[in-house]
């Protein structure tokens, strides 16, 4: 097997992946993904010990323990050009040689869990309540840089949304990738299930209007009407997709966690977005800790 090059998989001076500034003994078999840097000692607060802690750039890695459970926290920044680079990164880390840049022959899986916030996109689903989302359904470009494939029921629920929003029209390829049903079996009470829709930006993709008009002026009442099979739209924000779809591709156990903030279809926002965050945390923490 040949080497990887250098310009490909760059290694920092102390043996570490480049951008996350992590040495593969630093990360953890459980991996929680936060958007905010800040977003990390909140999580890491509750750690019954930290063993370590690196910063670079956006990217603030904690790793540590609650009980005997190892766990790393990391920061990834918006969007999905930033988790490009945190779960390719986060896969070398455990499935690539560092000394010799070859693909270690035995295939190592990581358990990756989001948690976010989002806007949610049906009216019962009030600010401060919880979302899994049970599949990704990106409206950005990420996953066509790779090859995706899915299974039928990805395949109707894609073709189907793409039927109901006429979204191609506008020259929008979606994509769309399953959550693991290993992780998502265990966020039952207190948590709503539907359909996360990732979005390349917060103002025009999101269906906000501050001085630009936009070309899909009806996308987010199309996305609240989508129903196919049982299935629904539950939210939307800026990450899930491209966690889904390279996980699946890498072969990683990935869930996507989010509290709402924002009612989109009642206009409403989260009046103590503090205490919401912190309730997401404790709980899921919780939940994966007893995993």
């Amino acid at each position: 097997m040949s080497a990887i090059g250098a310009s490909e998989l760059i290694i920092n001076d102390r043996g570490a992946v480049y951008h996350l500034n992590v040495r593969p003994e630093e990360i953890a078999d459980t991996i929680i993904t936060v958007g905010d840097p800040e977003r990390v000692a909140s999580v890491s607060k509750y750690f019954d010990k930290i063993e370590f802690k690196c910063e670079h750039r956006e990217f603030i890695t904690h790793t540590g323990y609650i009980g005997n459970k190892r766990l790393s926290v990391l920061s990834t920044g918006i969007g999905p050009d930033n988790i490009d680079i945190a779960l390719n990164e986060v896969d070398a880390l455990v499935n690539i040689n560092f000394e010799t840049r070859t693909i270690n022959e035995k295939h190592k899986a990581v358990s990756i869990i989001r948690m976010g916030t989002c806007g949610s996109l049906q009216g019962e689903v009030g600010v401060d309540q919880l979302v899994a989302g049970t599949h990704g359904l990106g409206i950005d470009n990420l996953l066509h840089f790779y090859k995706l494939d899915n299974n039928e029921e990805e395949q109707s629920i894609l073709s189907a949304f793409e039927q109901h929003t006429q979204i191609t029209d506008f020259k929008i390829q979606p994509y769309i990738a399953s959550a693991s049903n290993d992780l998502i079996k265990h966020f039952k009470e207190g948590y709503s299930k539907g359909i996360t829709v990732t979005c390349p930006g917060f103002y025009g993709p999101q269906g906000r209007i501050l001085r630009l008009p936009l070309s899909m002026p009806n996308l987010v009442d199309q996305m609240t009407s989508f129903q196919h099979e049982g299935h629904h739209i539950a939210n939307f924000e800026m990450e899930t997709s491209a966690i889904y779809g390279l996980c699946k591709l890498l072969g990683h156990q990935c869930l996507s966690v989010n509290v709402i903030i924002a009612n989109r279809v009642k206009k409403e926002y989260s009046k103590n977005m503090g205490v919401a965050v912190d309730h997401m945390i404790q709980k899921t923490l919780g939940i994966i800790a007893g995993i």
